[in-house]
């Protein structure tokens, strides 16, 4: 079977596939907007089922092409969705702090992470629409900060209207996953050089052995 082609990963060192998940409503199609394209749009639209955007993203020297994937809140759609949960690197979870039941809601995304997506897969908590009006926010800062301590993850606060914080979520869980992805590959590598190094020794002690036996 032919080898692929040189360019097939010439382009980026690491595929990381995200999914924004959350109640419908809470921000999830603007904040992967504001991060893929720059932008900020106030009309509502719902997503249908499944949208996605790319972005490469340069990190700790590595080219990193960020593949994510938006995901309809609707509970009529949770049945198409929780295939994508399966592939998923690394998972968004996605509540609007002025929403207090967006927030509530956060432990049923959580369970079905749980029961469908990869054990080891990467997650973050994200408290949208933090620029709204302090007399608005139904769930406070601690809060969210609190539940995300709960489950051993990092949390931060984003606006996607003002652009806060929307770069570090996505660059945040980004490097955590090639993080993970480096360790598993240097877990994989020391058996091999120990191997090559073992073939070495024994190579050095034959040939020692041989010029000791030519010298005699």
């Amino acid at each position: 079977m032919a080898a692929p082609p040189a360019r097939a990963r010439a382009d980026y060192d690491y595929l990381i596939k995200l999914l924004l998940i959350g109640d419908s409503g809470v921000g999830k199609s603007c904040l992967l907007l504001r991060f893929s394209d720059g932008s900020f749009t106030t009309s509502f639209i719902t997503t249908i089922g499944i949208d996605f955007k790319i972005r490469t993203i340069e990190l700790d020297g590595k080219r990193i092409k960020l593949q994510i994937w938006d995901t309809a809140g609707q509970e009529r759609f949770r049945t198409i969705t929780t295939a994508y949960y399966r592939g998923a690197m690394g998972i968004l979870l996605v509540y609007d702090v002025t929403d207090e039941s967006s927030f509530n809601n956060i432990r049923n995304w959580i369970r079905n992470i749980e029961q469908h997506a990869s054990d080891n897969v990467n997650k973050i908590l994200v408290g949208n629409k933090a620029d709204m009006d302090e007399s608005k926010r139904a769930v406070p800062t601690s809060k969210g900060q609190a539940l995300a301590d709960e489950y051993g993850i990092k949390f931060f606060e984003t606006s996607a209207k003002t652009n806060l914080n929307v770069e570090e979520v996505f660059f945040s869980i980004a490097r955590d996953i090639k993080q993970r992805l480096a360790d598993t590959d240097s877990k994989a590598e020391p058996q091999a050089i120990k191997i090559n190094q073992q073939d070495q020794g024994a190579g050095a002690a034959a040939a020692a052995q041989k010029s000791s036996c030519c010298g005699a």
